[in-house]
């Protein structure tokens, strides 16, 4: 069963910047689709960047030019920049990892494993 924990969340001010980082084991072969999402409370969860076949992106709009995705070589762990954060950034942030291969995708339903969250706060 493939397992995904993230860490570097933290509380910084608007205008900051963070790190997020998903460590994926067991099973890391058969992924062909990874993303990140985030949930603010009292909101839906929402994809927020994604990494897919080809190496092909994707970002939500409301982070475009602020976030990037990346993962390492071995893709066993999965990262998030975040420049010029924003209140509204605040949010628990997942990582998810799918073994369909697909373009890079911003929908839950292509997604298999998740990870527990990491929590973001971004005061103004």
């Amino acid at each position: 069963q493939v397992q995904l924990v993230e860490s570097g969340g933290d509380s910084v001010q608007a205008g900051g910047s963070l790190r997020l980082s998903c460590s994926i084991s067991r099973g890391t072969y058969n992924l062909q689709l990874w993303g990140w999402f985030r949930q603010a409370p009292g909101k839906e969860r929402e994809g927020v960047a994604s990494i897919g076949v080809r190496r092909s992106t994707n970002y939500a709009d409301a982070v475009k030019g602020r976030f990037t995705i990346s993962q390492n070589n071995a893709k066993t762990t999965l990262y998030l920049l975040m420049n010029n954060l924003k209140p509204e950034d605040t949010a628990m942030y997942f990582c998810a990892a799918g073994t369909r291969p697909f373009a890079a995708s911003l929908f839950a339903r292509d997604y298999r494993y998740w990870g527990q969250g990491t929590e973001v706060t971004v005061s103004s």
